[in-house]
């Protein structure tokens, strides 16, 4: 399964394309990295690219990006409405498919080190890979912008950065971090004065009580107010609720939304949910796009949706993919169900009182889906570890030793993959007891067949963390293994009859 990881780096240059371009190139260089967009603000003297690929190649390129960038902007010398604190001012690496944002954090962390020793750049860990809670939210770090922390960083202990040395040169610092995927989202106003742009972020702002998954300050910008935003989830904070509350407050102020704009990349679902909430498109389905319905018929997607591939390759007669690698194929279908329930129900008349809560499981079952694919791949590669172990060499005791503590060590991971497999899918049986429980009564087979695939998954993952922790020279770790696997069987079960008690009552089967 190929690994796709997102990179959104943000450049203190937005006035001079001939700089843009040089940054540009030292990304394209990199082999195996897809270049997807470019915005451009000359107010903000900002860039935001966008890249995409394989782990590997996208932590050289963003690499490549952040040195090039420092040979070329000086801070000393650069303006502009938007805070910042370095030439490359943040770095985020987003999982996009068959990644996780755990990976993605180990990624953010090996990129700050080697900018931090190579490039002599101090590096601030922030949201999911940030070494201190203060850290995570990327306005703290950055407070002062780089003025400040030019002030403060040889000082103040709590300016100390994650990487590199405690002094800040042309090139200022660089934040990097793992995130989900976020909107960047500016909405214009009909008025020159900055002050009600101002008051209208704080609004809407989470940290100031507004709405929870919403980033926000205003700046002036060719001569109008903007809110500038980041939507960090806009699952549960949808942007048609945030247009609407900044509409009502600009009323307030005697002025309205003249336009609104978004910075790099947005997924589909978000346009669409606008769409749905402004044209009132209660009954709405996916399918009734038509560049939706075309993509489906040419691609020939509706004739065989079966992963031939995988398949083969567990009935290969290799030793990977195994039993660990389909309890977790189990679970991501799990998941998966509980997610086509959920949006079978969405936008449903008669279930519009959990029409919220339907759009968050959804978003859960997705995340969850993605890490049980990951697990996939895991598994397999945690076996191959064990077998890489067991092939070392032995003829002394020294070697002896040297391989027995390396077979220990891989066990240890082949036992760890399939029990969170477990906790996972316990998870998801979570998400399917709710839709079972209060989603569209025309897809209870789908909530039972969810349950039912995560109750295997959960048993088949168990199976493989019972041979491995038997396995084990550290007896206490391995009864330990198998009493939380156990205890999670065990949840199951009764989760599993809480669904299809759900199921019998509201299909009245017969």
């Amino acid at each position: 399964m190929t690994k796709i990881v997102e990179c959104v780096p943000n450049f203190s240059e937005g006035r001079r394309p001939e700089v843009v371009a040089q940054i540009r190139s030292a990304i394209a260089a990199i082999e195996g990295v897809t270049f997807l967009d470019q915005h451009s603000d000359p107010d903000h003297n900002r860039t935001v690219l966008t890249f995409v690929g394989e782990p590997d190649p996208v932590e050289q390129a963003a690499f490549a990006a952040i040195a090039k960038a420092a040979e070329l902007i000086d801070l000393n010398q650069h303006t502009g409405q938007h805070p910042r604190i370095g030439a490359t001012d943040v770095v985020p690496f987003v999982p996009v498919s068959g990644v996780t944002l755990e990976e993605c954090v180990a990624m953010a962390k090996r990129v700050g080190q080697r900018v931090g020793d190579e490039l002599g750049i101090p590096v601030y860990l922030y949201e999911a890979a940030a070494t201190r809670p203060d850290r995570e939210n990327l306005e703290n770090v950055r407070r002062g912008q780089y003025e400040g922390l030019k002030a403060e960083i040889e000082s103040n202990p709590d300016r100390l950065p994650d990487y590199g040395p405690a002094k800040l040169g042309p090139a200022g610092a660089t934040v990097i971090g793992a995130r989900s995927f976020l909107i960047a989202f500016n909405v214009y106003l009909g008025t020159g004065d900055v002050e009600v742009a101002k008051k209208i972020a704080k609004a809407v702002r989470h940290s100031s009580g507004g709405l929870r998954f919403v980033k926000a300050a205003g700046f002036l910008v060719d001569g109008q107010a903007q809110v500038s935003m980041n939507l960090t989830n806009f699952h549960k904070t949808p942007i048609a609720r945030v247009v609407e509350t900044i509409r009502r407050e600009a009323a307030r102020y005697g002025c309205a939304i003249t336009k609104s704009e978004l910075v790099g990349l947005t997924p589909q679902d978000a346009l669409i949910d606008a769409a749905q909430w402004y044209l009132q498109l209660d009954m709405f389905e996916r399918d009734q796009i038509l560049e939706n319905k075309l993509r489906e018929a040419m691609s020939g997607e509706t004739k065989s949706i079966v992963p031939n591939a995988f398949i083969e390759a567990t009935a290969a007669g290799t030793a990977a993919p195994g039993g660990g690698a389909v309890a977790a194929l189990a679970g991501a279908l799990s998941a998966a169900l509980a997610g086509m329930v959920a949006r079978l129900t969405i936008g449903k008349k008669k279930y519009a009182a959990v029409d919220a809560q339907m759009k968050d499981i959804a978003a859960q079952a997705d995340d969850l889906r993605g890490k049980l694919t990951s697990a996939i791949d895991e598994d397999s590669a945690a076996f191959a570890e064990v077998m890489d172990a067991f092939k070392l060499p032995k003829d002394t005791p020294e070697e002896q030793a040297v391989r027995n503590q390396a077979v220990q060590i891989a066990t240890q991971h082949a036992t760890d993959v399939p029990l969170r497999t477990a906790q996972l899918c316990l998870q998801a049986l979570d998400l399917v007891y709710f839709v079972a429980a209060n989603g569209n009564v025309n897809a209870m087979s789908d909530a039972a067949s969810g349950a039912f695939m995560a109750r295997a998954a959960i048993d088949a993952a168990g199976m493989n963390v019972r041979i491995n922790a038997a396995t084990l020279d550290d007896q206490g770790q391995a009864q330990r293994y198998v009493e939380e696997w156990r205890s999670l069987q065990a949840q199951a079960m009764l989760r599993v009859d809480q669904v299809l008690a759900e199921v019998e009552k509201r299909a009245a089967l017969a």
